[in-house]
């Protein structure tokens, strides 16, 4: 193929039929790029409020097992990683097969990175399962 058969694909369209192309206005894009910007910081606030809030956490309880269940009780063994030299409170909470809430507790724990825990929970009622949902700085 020669130069002289190519087609070329700028076409003209017909005059005043689609009405003048205009190039974007200096102004719109500056008001584009803001926005951009502000949408970008607004996103980047929300990620670090959700980062603060359910981030690494500086106790983070974890239930190993439980076991002994009876109609008036459950023993629990859990966990807490933590700063070693703080001491800490948990709440720990049995439930029953229906999901109401049969047994609560503040349990102490003591110092150490890792500090393991036995305690056994008096309930209203037989649980099903225990959970220990919170953990936080000892306050006496």
């Amino acid at each position: 193929m020669t130069a002289g058969n190519e087609t070329h694909a700028t076409t003209k369209y017909p005059p005043g039929r689609y009405g003048r192309r205009r190039e974007p206005q200096p102004r719109r894009r500056i008001l584009t790029v803001v926005l951009a910007g502000a949408v970008a910081a607004a996103g980047l606030a929300v990620a670090w409020q959700l980062y603060v809030q359910y981030g690494p956490q500086d106790y983070e309880p974890q239930v190993q097992r439980f076991y002994n269940v009876t109609d008036d009780g459950i023993t629990v063994d859990f966990v807490v990683r933590k700063a070693a030299d703080q001491r800490a409170t948990c709440s720990v909470r049995a439930r029953s097969a229906s999901g109401q809430e049969v047994g609560l507790a503040q349990v102490e724990v003591p110092p150490g990175a890792e500090a393991y825990v036995t305690y056994r929970l008096a309930t209203s009622d037989r649980p099903v399962t225990v959970e220990v949902p919170a953990c936080g700085p000892l306050n006496k």
